[in-house]
């Protein structure tokens, strides 16, 4: 099935796009799926009982970035002479509040990334953050429930705007009717299907540790074509991720963190933490990184040791899914781009 035309975005480039969008039918279809996914946000998450915290959006301490194997940067400001940075997750906060809610938290709220957008990525984007009490498969199969109340809510309200742009609904019913886990393979299951292709798998080494791998772009939608959509990548190289990430390992050479591919790539990054201070401070080192801007998230653990594993979710990868559109860029109702004065 061809898909409908009728509705188009304004360039997302174009220099007075915010006018356009008011004069286009796309403006309507952005405020309709975004809306859509946060009100199933709060209904998905008040049923399980899980609150939701009001976080700052400064820190002291990112952490997305720091996974040797990342590729986003953080955002440093200046606020009256005190360096920080605009939060690129709120995960460290959203475990702290699992300190405060036994039942643990989330948030839906603006995240910021230092590298300049392109058709897949977004420097200023909507994240879906949870912090759940349990290990990493228990955070796995509350995202595949999230997922499925996301796209029966999506069926419900918004399947007529949906199918005017993607052609079908289809691939929204493929997961809203999905019975059981979602498919997993290991990170080395992984680079076994990819024939350990280099223009496949990105390889680094750092000062002083040893060698790591991750995937490209290029690869999850190889790995999306031999294992269906949605997947499970499960157990990357430690040094790849961040290090919070638990070992899944004794020899500490992977981690418990999972990204779920759909789409355009992944959607969903997960991981499983560490418990206690003196994993944290092992992680630390490992990595090669100062305890110092990370203290508190130590004496957290000294204080309330806990065992903890989380989520986020890229809300605008998630909705280019559905709408089966190609760039994210013309997923946002108002355009930013780093290093640019952006109006409205």
């Amino acid at each position: 099935m061809s898909k409908p035309t009728s509705v188009k975005p304004p360039l997302w480039s174009a220099p007075d796009r915010y006018m356009e969008l008011m004069d286009s039918p796309w403006g309507k279809v952005l405020v309709t799926v975004q809306d859509a996914v946060s009100f199933a946000t709060a209904q998905f998450w008040a049923a399980q009982g899980v609150p939701t915290l009001h976080l700052p959006v400064t820190t002291g301490a990112v952490s997305s970035p720091l996974g040797l194997g990342s590729d986003s940067q953080p955002v440093r400001v200046d606020m009256f002479g005190q360096p920080t940075y605009l939060a690129d997750s709120m995960q460290f906060s959203l475990e702290y509040g699992c300190r405060l809610s036994d039942s643990g938290c989330y948030y839906l709220m603006p995240s910021f990334r230092g590298e300049d957008p392109d058709a897949s990525h977004l420097c200023q984007f909507f994240h879906s953050e949870a912090e759940l009490p349990g290990g990493l498969d228990t955070t796995m199969s509350v995202v595949e429930d999230y997922l499925r109340h996301l796209t029966r809510h999506l069926l419900i309200t918004c399947a007529d705007t949906i199918r005017d742009i993607a052609g079908t609904v289809t691939h929204l019913e493929g997961i809203a009717d999905h019975d059981g886990p979602f498919e997993r393979i290991t990170f080395s299951e992984a680079v076994h299907l990819l024939a350990g292709d280099p223009e496949l798998i990105r390889t680094g080494t750092a000062p002083g540790s040893a060698p790591w791998r991750t995937v490209t772009r290029a690869a999850e939608q190889k790995l999306l074509t031999l294992c269906g959509s949605p997947v499970w990548v499960t157990n990357y190289d430690h040094l790849a991720v961040p290090f919070y990430q638990a070992y899944a390992d004794d020899s500490r050479r992977t981690a418990l963190n999972a990204d779920l591919l759909l789409g355009v790539g992944e959607v969903v990054g997960a991981g499983e933490r560490h418990t206690t201070a003196a994993e944290v401070r092992d992680a630390l080192e490992l990595h090669h990184i100062s305890e110092k801007p990370y203290e508190w998230y130590v004496e957290m653990r000294e204080h309330r040791p806990l065992h903890t594993s989380g989520f986020g979710m890229g809300v605008e990868r998630l909705l280019m899914w559905a709408l089966d559109h190609d760039d994210i860029r013309d997923l946002q109702i108002l355009v930013r781009r780093n290093g640019e004065n952006c109006t409205p």
